[in-house]
């Protein structure tokens, strides 16, 4: 299996499953009820998943133990293809310098588009090394330059630390878009899972302060609200092959700084939370239909589109969280694939 930046999930459970400390697997007969609502090309996967749950409960030493027993990541992919640069952006004000990296940047060609990756994990895992071979491949499909944020992980970092590191990634890219071979006007966000999440916040952030004009947001099955799993309860059947409520509470708890579906959270902190999405770029918001998260970037497409914003919204049925990368040549990962990499084109064709 080719690994890419939406099989992160796969790491993750391959490394919760050497930890000694495990919630116990689903019994065969809840395991075959769920499974028959799952894509029969990616019930494989989905078997693998549920044979490997998650630490139960997460805690931050189970975290930082999943963190450390991660599988090496893979090198970059060497010439032809394409170029991979560290760079450093400057921080926020009172905020340390981040890490990025700058993938397909040539000097003498026409500008080109550009899109800010933010990598997934939930808020509390994640590496940004994970992401670069599949945004090298992105990056010569489309033509483009792909610049990752390296951003600051929760617990340790809560908001607006993650978000702002993204922001300062992003005004350096802006800023820097001549040197670097980047037509201003088209530069994009994408993320997947709690990447996706990022990259919602971070639209309504440049929005609100006025930094980098986006020209579009690409949220891959997005992680936009702390009350999934606290606040409000999902159907038994969905959430329950990887990431699931447990898992989200404690990480919007570790990003947030309080409880998940608090009364109260930070402004700009939850996508789904924020009253005015007007004025926002164009989005793509693509989720399986047992993903835990489909309510919500169902909820939150629909509010997308009351506000004006030109939204596509694809649901997979039958697709549980990453399984895009977990069975990336099952025919509905195809299709998902093209979904979102078509509307990418579109997007950077009608701003150029």
């Amino acid at each position: 299996m080719d690994l890419t930046r939406r099989d992160f999930h796969f790491g993750l459970i391959t490394a919760a499953a050497t930890l000694p400390s495990l919630a116990a697997a689903q019994s065969p007969a809840g395991d075959a009820a769920i499974l028959a609502r799952v894509d029969p090309e990616l019930r494989v996967g989905a078997r693998m998943i549920l044979s490997r749950p998650l630490p139960d409960p997460l805690t931050p030493d189970a975290v930082r133990a999943i963190r450390r027993t991660l599988p090496p990541a893979p090198s970059p992919l060497p010439p032809p293809a394409a170029a991979v640069e560290r760079r450093v952006a400057p921080g926020i004000a009172g905020s340390p310098p981040v890490g990025v990296i700058v993938i397909n940047r040539k000097s003498g060609t026409p500008p080109r588009p550009a899109i800010l990756h933010i990598h997934g994990g939930g808020m509390i895992l994640g590496r940004v090394a994970d992401t670069i071979v599949a945004s090298q491949r992105l990056a010569e499909e489309l033509d483009c330059v792909v610049v990752e944020a390296d951003y600051r992980l929760s617990p340790e970092t809560p908001f607006p630390g993650p978000l702002d590191d993204c922001h300062s990634a992003l005004v350096w890219l802006h800023a820097h878009a001549a040197e670097l071979g980047v037509d201003a006007r088209r530069i994009a966000v994408m993320g997947e899972s709690a990447g996706g999440g990022l990259a919602a916040m971070l639209a309504i952030a440049a929005r609100d302060r006025r930094t980098v004009p986006l020209c579009y947001q690409l949220l891959i099955y997005p992680m936009l609200d702390d009350r999934t799993g606290s606040m409000r309860a999902v159907p038994p059947f969905i959430g329950t092959i990887g990431w699931n409520a447990a898992a989200n509470r404690f990480g919007w708890t570790s990003f947030l700084g309080r409880p998940a579906g608090s009364v109260q959270v930070p402004t700009g902190a939850v996508p789904a939370r924020v009253d005015d999405l007007r004025g926002l770029p164009p989005a793509f918001i693509g989720v399986g239909s047992l993903d835990l998260f489909v309510g919500e970037d169902i909820a939150y497409a629909a509010r997308l589109i009351d506000a004006g914003v030109a939204t596509q919204l694809h649901v997979t049925p039958g697709a549980y969280h990453g399984f895009d990368g977990i069975a990336p040549k099952a025919r509905v990962a195809i299709a998902f694939t093209a979904a979102w990499k078509g509307a990418l084109r579109a997007a950077f064709a009608a701003s150029a």
